[in-house]
């Protein structure tokens, strides 16, 4: 029997089964309008599916916060420095947890394992891999899956240090506002931190959890030194600087926090100039690789080609 007729309308009937199956999972997915009319139908339904997030989050994490005492034994920082430091890192990185260092050293022991053992499974579908030093196959693999975790965790603190510096002058220029409005310092960032929970989450994360403190009865200076201290970046210990001497010797915090967000403002200005100006370096190498070829044969190749064809003739 020949199935060669059935081919296209089988053919056709998969692709419609799959342009159905696509359609299908996009439409489950609320759409951001739908999700702004139910919030102003229900006011309870963010905090719902806040939870709801946060309950899967943490039935995902489960397994390694049960392991995690065990598998960062033997990578606990032998010193209160080194802890430290690696405290300030995972901070940085947005991980203020008090258990997050626990956490972190027992993922790297767990993707040490999973390298080991990910080596061996490559060495054992491998025929003749067993030979010479095949041994430094699961060595080479463990040490990388080891110090994965520490470039994630370098991208994710640069990252997130350059939303900081980003979006600090927006948050700057309402807290300037709230304090000119007769807002104190504190209710100010309690109102920042409301205000741009969707446009700078990472600001408003820092400003709500120095409120939290400050309402535990933290001093406020050191509520201040430690959010710089969190954040890692240089313009927000700058800002924490101006905030201490200005409650130090009563000065006016309207004018410190205006007079900072002005000149982060032209930082900000200056560092995209700065990156346009290396553009046209950076658009050398693309030109040079997938451009210029395209534009050479299109150029010269019909002038090669009449040179070749008048040498064959001659």
């Amino acid at each position: 029997m020949d199935f060669g007729p059935l081919i296209p309308y089988t053919m056709f009937l998969a692709g419609t089964a799959g342009f159905w199956f696509i359609a299908t999972l996009i439409n489950r997915q609320s759409s951001r309008t739908a999700m702004r009319l139910e919030e102003f139908r229900d006011p309870l339904s963010r905090q719902r599916r806040a939870l709801a997030e946060g309950e899967r989050a943490m039935s995902m994490s489960s397994l390694v916060e049960r392991a995690a005492p065990t598998l960062s034994r033997a990578l606990e920082p032998k010193t209160e420095n080194e802890a430290g430091e690696l405290r300030v890192r995972l901070a940085n990185a947005g991980f203020s947890r008090p258990n997050a260092v626990r956490n972190f050293l027992a993922i790297k022991v767990l993707a040490l394992v999973l390298g080991l053992i990910g080596g061996i499974a490559w060495i054992s579908i491998r025929p003749g891999a067993m030979t010479g030093n095949w041994w430094t196959i699961p060595i080479t693999s463990g040490a990388l899956a080891f110090y994965l975790p520490e470039v994630i965790l370098r991208s994710m603190k640069a990252t997130r240090q350059e939303k900081i510096f980003l979006q600090l002058p927006d948050a700057l220029d309402l807290l300037v506002v709230c304090v000119e409005a007769g807002l104190g310092l504190d209710q100010g960032m309690r109102r920042v931190a409301e205000e741009l929970e969707d446009a700078a989450p990472e600001v408003s994360e820092e400003m709500a959890a120095s409120n939290m403190q400050l309402q535990m009865g933290k001093p406020r200076r050191e509520v201040l030194h430690e959010m710089g201290v969190r954040t890692g970046v240089d313009d927000m210990k700058a800002l924490v600087a101006i905030l201490i001497q200005a409650d130090k010797f009563g000065t006016s915090i309207g004018q410190a926090l205006r007079v900072h967000s002005d000149t982060m403002r032209v930082k900000r200005r200056q560092l995209a100039e700065e990156k346009a100006q290396q553009t046209a370096v950076k658009m050398i190498f693309p030109l040079v690789l997938f451009i210029f070829p395209g534009i050479f044969v299109v150029l010269v190749g019909p002038a090669a080609i009449q040179l070749m064809e008048n040498l064959l003739v001659e």
